[in-house]
């Protein structure tokens, strides 16, 4: 892909000079990406994919009486005369829309600089697929050999993904960036006494080196599942739940939502009244950052091409901001915090950068040994969750404790509470983050929940 980020902001600076030619402002951007993905199962292999994809997106915005006509398109079409065309079509699109107040793009804080974030590494471009092949090999062959319980998989999978975007304004921003993602994920299955239980592990990075090791993913997705046989249920009860680092990042994202700019104008978050106000555990504090470098959620600007930036989102249990573009600012009367999320075939909308939980000073074995009863939850089923409410039920597994260590497996139970009183009864954070996306969260202790079984 050498030289496709200057292709693309030629294209982009194109598509914007005749908007502006048209009398109209708009934003347009382009992305190219390659990637390929191979699973394996025992020794042979499943699938191999490999896909190009490239596209164009075009937003005009035309100022009009109570507010500014809008629409947006797509075309994976990049000749010249076809951009035009798209641009044509675009504008034609807007003037038949009707105007919005908010609509439009940012008012300013277009990012001045491009700093190199560390998303992508020339050398992964060499790497032949058949060196991913071996990698899903030795995750699947690793799970396998560490433990005679390890009957079967679900397969072991690799996969990269390199992509090129670039974005440009009629405000006079243009700018491009390169990223790329790794992964490898092995799901085996364990099976002794008739019981038969599945789980995974995974590791991602934006650079192949920075991945954990492929035998070590293939060992610790099989002692995952090989722990989870002779699982059984508990009686109901009322009990101190602790998320391992997997599902509490699950909380995390559940938590961005409700602090997303549009679920807070559209009453849609049981925190939509909430900002200034204690809305979690003062061990609580929650971090938006799009510049880390190497950050599976890091970029130099966003989806409008405002400098990214850190921000506390929670201090100490305190909600000090919402995560805002420019339409769900204006919808709010508050600016832009950067966190604009745009595709080709619609306007933006918001995401977060590198979203996490500031970790604590305990280890996950010291929270469980601190918990005389409860439950340590390694999985969570189903979508029980009410934004507007706060409600929250959903099914799990994991493993009970008693007497502060481990007792046994556990499953085909429900852990319900509101979502309000789980985050005020965090007591105990771990020490260490688990980056598998651009969300991540220590290990949660949450004081109180009920845990429905037999």
């Amino acid at each position: 892909m050498s030289g496709t980020g200057d292709r693309l902001k030629e294209i982009v600076a194109r598509a914007t000079d005749r908007l502006a030619k048209a009398g109209v402002a708009g934003d347009v951007v382009a992305v190219e990406s390659d990637s390929h993905e191979v699973r394996v199962r025992g020794d042979e292999i499943d699938f191999v994919k490999q896909a190009r994809e490239r596209g164009l997106g075009i937003r005009a915005l035309i100022a009009d009486e109570g507010g500014t006509r809008s629409a947006t398109t797509s075309t994976s079409d990049l000749l010249p005369d076809s951009v035009d065309r798209m641009v044509d079509e675009t504008v034609a699109l807007a003037r038949a829309t009707a105007p919005d107040p908010s609509a439009g793009l940012p008012d300013a804080g277009f990012a001045a600089d491009l700093p190199d974030l560390e998303l992508y590494e020339d050398a992964d471009r060499g790497v032949a697929v058949e060196a991913r092949i071996e990698d899903a090999r030795r995750a699947e062959r690793a799970a396998r050999e560490s433990d005679d319980r390890i009957t079967n998989s679900e397969g072991s999978q690799a996969s990269s993904d390199f992509s090129e975007i670039a974005y440009g304004n009629t405000a006079g921003f243009l700018g491009a960036y390169r990223s790329a993602s790794h992964g490898l994920y092995a799901e085996p299955l364990a099976e002794a006494n008739g019981s038969k239980q599945r789980d995974y592990w995974m590791t991602v990075s934006r650079r192949l080196d920075g991945l954990e090791d492929a035998a070590a993913v293939g060992r610790h997705a099989a002692a995952r599942a090989v722990r989870k046989l002779g699982a059984r249920s508990v009686k109901t009860c009322e009990v101190p739940v602790i998320f391992d680092e997997l599902n509490a990042r699950g909380l995390l994202a559940q938590a961005a939502g409700l602090v997303s700019g549009y679920a807070v104008y559209r009453q849609q978050s049981c925190w939509a009244d909430q900002l200034g106000e204690n809305v979690a555990s003062d061990l609580v504090t929650v971090i938006d950052d799009g510049r880390v470098p190497g950050g599976l959620g890091s970029k130099p600007f966003d989806g409008e091409g405002l400098a990214t930036r850190r921000k506390k989102v929670i201090d100490g249990g305190r909600l000090e901001t919402w995560l805002l573009d420019s339409y769900s600012g204006r919808k709010l009367g508050m600016a832009s915090t950067a966190n604009a999320s745009r595709g080709l075939g619609g306007p933006p909308g918001v995401g977060s950068g590198n979203l996490w939980i500031e970790p604590g000073h305990s280890t996950l074995d010291e929270i469980i040994a601190q918990t005389e009863r409860g439950l340590l939850v390694t999985e969570l089923m189903g979508m029980g969750f009410n934004a507007v409410t706060g409600d929250y039920s959903r099914g799990a597994s994991g493993l009970w404790i008693e007497g502060g260590e481990i007792a046994y497996p556990v499953e085909e139970i429900t852990i319900a509470s509101n979502f309000k009183d789980m985050m005020r009864g965090i007591d105990r954070v771990a020490n260490e983050l688990l980056w598998l996306g651009s969300v991540a969260s220590p290990a949660l202790r949450i004081d109180r929940m009920t845990v429905a079984g037999e």
